[in-house]
């Protein structure tokens, strides 16, 4: 599900393959009062902003290497570490 909203998308609403994971405008409105709402995901191909030990904490908390819990409309994680670690894996192939 990462690709839907951390990949740009084209005029027609479709994803932008060629660009996948490089990040993008949240495709999801916010409600009337956000408090607090991502208006742009990050690009999260290669997770170069983080150190291993910060995208596992990422990856089974939801908390971000500057210790912020993530912005709606970002679900909250609750990966295992076995599970953080096996997408870390695989984030950093993607480039």
């Amino acid at each position: 599900m990462c690709g839907e909203c951390h990949t740009p998308r084209r005029e027609d609403g479709s994803l932008e393959r060629a660009r996948w994971l490089q990040g993008g405008p949240i495709p999801v409105h916010a409600p009337p009062f956000p408090s607090a709402w991502a208006i742009e995901a990050p690009p999260i191909a290669g997770l170069k902003a983080y150190a291993d030990d910060q995208a596992i904490r990422l990856l089974t908390s939801g908390v971000d290497r500057t210790g912020h819990v993530l912005r709606p409309p970002m679900p909250p994680y609750r990966f295992t570490a076995g599970d953080a670690a096996a997408v870390l894996a695989y984030l950093r192939t993607v480039r």
